[in-house]
């Protein structure tokens, strides 16, 4: 392979000569100059495989330099180097298509690692394998298909939205393995998991005897997602306490260990998601604003099932697939009316409740074809599809003086009654049914008042 290549622009000499050395001791060709316009010229005469601009040059800035090296050298990873302290610049940057960013005063081991991650994206294809893994043909799923790999080629935080069922671990997995961080830890966590007595520990690590019950030295998540990627699921779910230390470890790179003297620095890209409104929490003061912020850089909103009814066909191949070669067995046949009656569903749990109800059809159904009544489904969550379209028709709109809110719950809440009442008040079965996890359940039965 080829010498890399790279072009520094910043209008401080010493700055310059800096980051010329620490590249050079990288083995990395550098060209350094000083202001916007010499940065394009560069960029018109040569190929480079990074690009490291200062935010303020003497005549415009690195947003300036990010947006047109967006427009006419897409595949060129940028990032910009911002002031002490400034986020919102950063953020901006991101936003924008930068790669990601390094604040003055440079840290270079923090600066090394940038570079690294961003020569691995030299020659990488900008598509690899999500159509065969995020299924469907509706828009949606193309556009987030697309979404994914230019995200693939960003270090930016990603916040994935959408209902609980939807896929949003399955996108995040995706970015990652789209990314130049594939060949590193992919670390998931459930932040509503986690006791909050033993959080900081579990994010942080500790040291041997930092407190009871601290027996041995302990790694972190954000250790061990070190070099890769760390997703938190249902982040909404973490404690304002935790949410200080969150933002820190995320702006500053590094982590304290609980009764360590020392930070210990880190590359981790965040990925997070959660099926609550994160907007609507930070305006009620349950999700620090600033660390929304941060986290939210780029936003992907993964579509209920109801939203792409056109892909339920080929979802349903996909499982029944997947459950033959799991069960070494036959492949089941939908029969014409019983995937009719899938189709004017309106599936609460989304995709992952479509795959629990395959596979209690797939075991009890006679002779691999499933009938309408191996599906099992709640005759008050179908509905007939509008014709022409992919959406099925609304259901009936709340009465005058009752809010949208307090009108979903009702439906939620007589569904949850309808699941316990088949499993006979199991609330394990009932779950199942539902297509939610047990510990959802007691959630949403602590939420509606049905405990």
């Amino acid at each position: 392979m080829n010498k890399s290549t790279a072009l520094v622009i910043d209008d401080e000499p010493a700055i310059r000569e800096l980051l010329e050395m620490t590249l050079e001791r990288m083995d990395i060709d550098v060209r350094a100059v000083g202001s916007l316009a010499q940065a394009k010229q560069s960029l018109q005469s040569g190929s480079f495989d990074i690009c490291l601009t200062d935010m303020k040059l003497p005549d415009g800035n690195g947003l300036d330099l990010v947006e047109y090296i967006q427009a006419h050298c897409p595949a060129l990873p940028v990032a910009v180097i911002t002031a002490h302290g400034s986020m919102e610049a950063a953020i901006r940057a991101m936003k924008s298509g930068a790669f990601d960013f390094v604040s003055k005063p440079l840290d270079l081991g923090v600066l090394r690692n940038l570079v690294h991650t961003a020569l691995k994206l030299r020659g990488q294809p900008r598509e690899r394998r999500s159509r065969q893994v995020l299924l469907g043909e509706s828009e949606a799923m193309r556009e987030i298909r697309a979404k994914i790999a230019k995200l693939g080629r960003s270090q930016a935080p990603v916040f994935v939205s959408g209902e609980s069922g939807t896929g949003k671990e399955l996108v995040a997995r995706l970015i990652h393995a789209m990314s130049p961080r594939a060949d590193q830890p992919f670390v998931p966590v459930n932040c509503g998991a986690i006791p909050e007595e033993l959080m900081e520990s579990e994010f942080f690590g500790h040291k041997k005897g930092s407190f009871t019950g601290a027996v041995a030295d302990k790694q972190g998540l954000f250790q061990a997602a070190n070099g890769g990627s760390l997703f938190l699921d249902e982040v909404a779910d973490l404690p304002l306490s935790l949410q200080v230390k969150l933002l820190r470890a995320i702006q500053e790179k590094s982590v304290r260990p609980v009764g360590e003297a020392k930070e210990i620095q880190v590359d981790t890209r965040i990925i997070s998601a959660t099926h609550k409104n994160l907007a609507k929490l930070v305006e009620e003061g349950a999700f620090r604003q600033d660390l929304f912020y941060r986290i939210n850089v780029i936003g992907v909103h993964v579509p209920s099932l109801r939203e792409r009814r056109g892909d339920i066909p080929i979802l349903v191949d996909h499982v029944l697939d997947k459950l033959a070669a799991i069960n070494h067995e036959p492949r089941a046949q939908l029969a014409p009316e019983a995937l009719d009656a899938l189709m004017g569903y309106r599936f609460p749990g989304n995709v992952r409740e479509l795959e629990n109800i395959l596979e209690r059809a797939v075991a009890l159904c006679e002779d691999w074809r499933i009938m309408v009544g191996d599906l099992d489904l709640p005759e008050s969550l179908s509905s007939r599809p509008a014709p022409g379209g992919e959406d099925a028709p609304s259901p009936p709109l709340p009465e005058e003086g009752v809010s949208l809110e307090n009108y979903m719950d009702e439906i939620e809440k007589q569904a949850i009654i309808r699941a316990l009442e088949k499993t006979r008040w199991n609330r394990t079965a009932a779950a199942k049914l539902l297509g939610i996890t047990f510990r959802a359940l007691r959630y949403k039965l602590k939420k509606l008042d049905l405990e």
